[in-house]
């Protein structure tokens, strides 16, 4: 990630937790991604170098009505320094910010075969007693992975899957 994300994801984090206001400014903050990705129109407005910055705000101002004031602020200034594309980036880096806060970890869970709810919940279970955090999980299927799991957590990662296994087993065998 750019630092430019983290400067400005935490900046917005920082005036959210100080004014009390964190949890409508990821709302808000959230939306508006959301928007952006759904729609083509308002994405061009955001990355399009060739609209007139006054036109952009006066849209971006259209956009944000009703939105929290710092996410209208916020938005407004990443429009005014060309960082207006890339706030889809800042708004992940401002959840991972959150999250960390709310001592909440965010996993991945990939398996070879659906999991129950009581199965997915065990270890789910697990992992907050040993992280010591309240877990999110998102869930996955994959069938290549044969048996096991994979657990992913920001950059750390668990691979308890056959199919690792095999891979290791085989550098190994070919490092032998």
């Amino acid at each position: 990630m750019a630092v430019a994300h983290r400067i400005y994801a935490d900046a917005l984090f920082q005036a959210a937790l100080e004014q009390g206001r964190l949890d409508q400014v990821r709302e808000d903050l959230g939306d508006f991604v959301a928007a952006v990705e759904a729609v083509p129109e308002l994405e061009a407005l955001l990355t399009n170098p060739e609209l007139d910055r006054a036109q952009r705000r006066a849209a971006l101002e259209g956009v944000l009505e009703g939105a929290d004031e710092l996410v209208r602020n916020f938005v407004l200034l990443a429009a005014e320094k060309n960082r207006a594309g890339q706030i889809a980036e800042i708004c992940r880096e401002f959840e991972r910010l959150v999250a960390q806060q709310e001592r909440r970890l965010e996993v991945e869970l990939t398996t070879a075969v659906q999991l129950s709810d009581e199965d997915a919940q065990s270890i789910v279970s697990q992992i907050e007693k040993a992280a010591g955090r309240t877990v999110e999980a998102t869930r996955s299927v994959d069938p290549g992975l044969v048996g096991g799991f994979v657990l992913q957590a920001g950059s750390f990662r668990v691979d308890a899957s056959v199919r690792g296994r095999l891979e290791r087993l085989r550098h190994e065998l070919a490092r032998s």
